[in-house]
């Protein structure tokens, strides 16, 4: 395919030079070609690609870019969507042109809704799991320097330890790159019963996290929505939806971090609740917007 491509572009310029005429803008040959494929890791106007053929692509986004969700059964319909939709592990459609064998630049991406979905439940899944797993880690490790100071059972528990970190590391390796971050930084911010305004007190934590955020290469910001089990579950999901829209627009208009470099905000209602029992104290801590600064691995190894 790259062969052609090239001979598509070099072919008619070929022809301009050895009949005499004045020379053409070569891009103009340039075709629109179309991919799909599974985003493997987004780092603000770069994307990475994996097709279904297991090609990898780099997807340059732009200002022109055109980001649309298909809707209704023919998916004829066309729903205008932010570039903050474009998270790991969502199937799209890109269109565009190439620039090189492997890296194309998107004039439009668009994907179906029960895919975003999809992707969007996967995050929220990898990323408790994946938090258990590196607070056992860092457990362990601490665990390990208290046996370096106690001399005699040193050997026997470190082979012990050694034993359920490899364990770990198997668990984090299934994980994949989809959704292989480090985390860099994390605030909670807290809310009143049934409130969804960002008190003053918590502007500048978000402010120092924004700053801190970019002085990290290739930095994503993600925000997650939660609510306290009190109330329906449909209020719920409202109520932590525009906790999450609040600490984005915090995030947006004060801290000045780029639209590109945020993932869609998630609303998680009631879910992953931190203590289940009916108590202020639980019912409090389970109203919060939690802000993580991320920086993919996939992306940091390029």
């Amino acid at each position: 395919m790259n062969k052609q491509y090239f001979f598509r572009i070099l072919y008619p310029a070929a022809m301009l030079i050895l009949t005499g005429m004045p020379p053409l803008n070569i891009s103009a040959y340039a075709e629109t070609e179309k991919v799909e494929g599974f985003i493997q890791a987004r780092s603000g106007e770069t994307m990475i690609l994996r097709t279904t053929n297991s090609r990898k692509v780099v997807v340059v986004l732009n200002d022109s870019t055109q980001v649309g969700q298909v809707q209704g059964m023919l998916k004829a319909r066309r729903k205008e969507m932010s570039m903050a939709a474009l998270i790991p592990g969502l199937k799209v459609s890109v269109e565009g042109v190439y620039s090189s064998a492997d890296e194309m630049t998107a004039s439009s991406v668009s994907f179906k809704g029960n895919d975003f979905e999809r992707a969007q439940s996967m995050q929220a899944g990898m990323h408790e799991t994946k938090m258990q797993t590196e607070h056992n880690r860092e457990e362990l490790e601490k665990q390990q320097a208290k046996l370096q100071q106690h001399g005699a059972k040193q050997q026997e528990h470190a082979e012990q330890l050694a034993a359920h970190r490899a364990a770990i590391d198997a668990a984090v390796a299934r994980f994949g790159q989809l959704d292989d971050y480090y985390i860099l930084d994390e605030v909670t911010v807290y809310f009143a019963n049934g409130k969804t305004n960002v008190e003053d007190k918590y502007v500048p934590q978000l402010l120092a996290l924004a700053e801190k955020a970019r002085t990290v290469n290739g930095y994503m910001v993600e925000v997650k929505g939660f609510a306290s089990s009190s109330g329906s579950t449909a209020l719920n999901q409202q109520l932590s939806e525009d906790r999450a829209d609040g600490v984005t627009n915090v995030l947006l208009q004060q801290g000045q971090i780029p639209l590109t470099r945020m993932l869609a905000p998630g609303a998680m209602g009631e879910s992953h609740q931190i203590n289940n029992n009916e108590t202020e104290q639980a019912e409090a801590a389970n109203r919060r917007v939690v802000v993580r600064v991320l920086q993919n691995k996939a992306v940091a190894g390029l």
